[in-house]
């Protein structure tokens, strides 16, 4: 692994399970920068472009697959697509910063393919009847969508193993420490410090 290659942070989980919230823990560590997603689907009333999305129409979305912007993209629920602009990996590159993705199972397996030292995070919610009342709580989406959110995340459960950590989203200030202990650990590993070690061996004659 080459130290000036950015590590990349994957956060993924079912819808509800409380996702933005821990990558937030994660941007709250220095020198971390968030991707920025496209998707075509429409901003919900509490959202603005540029935070967590931007929001473009299916034509561009396509153009910019076409012109192979995106290190990751899916379509969601077969209507939304979303993506992940590989110019994020660039920037992080240039800003020596690590990468934080907040993408799906999909997404999540794109990404490992194409960069193997990815660090993917899987957070769970603490059972599906708990998951159900946070889709709820949220207001949004109809009985039917509630049904096909709760189905998806079966599925997506069922893909735990691709990934490297778990976090059980039951206790959100022990799910917050959780994610940073990853990050944290992760920048210690031996490869990401081999020029740092060459020093501190050269300042012992060796």
């Amino acid at each position: 692994m080459n130290p000036a290659e950015p590590l990349v942070l994957i956060v993924s989980g079912p819808s509800g399970c409380g996702k933005s919230t821990l990558v937030e823990k994660l941007l709250e560590l220095p020198g971390t920068l968030l991707a920025i997603s496209c998707t075509t689907r429409p901003p919900r009333k509490t959202e603005s472009g540029a935070k967590w999305y931007n929001f473009v129409s299916e034509a561009q979305f396509q153009e910019m697959v076409a012109r192979g912007e995106f290190l990751e993209y899916a379509q969601v629920f077969g209507k939304n697509w979303y993506g992940t602009p590989r110019k994020w990996l660039d920037q992080a590159r240039t800003q020596q910063k690590d990468l934080v993705l907040e993408i799906d199972v999909q997404g999540a397996q794109q990404v490992k393919k194409a960069l193997p030292g990815a660090v993917a995070i899987f957070v769970l919610p603490p059972s599906r009847a708990e998951l159900e009342r946070r889709i709820r709580a949220r207001g949004q989406d109809s009985e039917e969508e509630i049904g096909r959110r709760l189905e998806r995340a079966r599925q997506e459960l069922l893909n735990y193993r691709s990934y490297d950590f778990a976090v059980i989203n039951d206790d959100l200030k022990q799910a917050g420490r959780e994610v940073q202990a990853v990050a944290l650990a992760a920048r210690c590993r031996v490869p990401r410090r081999e020029e740092r070690i060459g020093e501190i061996l050269k300042s012992f004659g060796g």
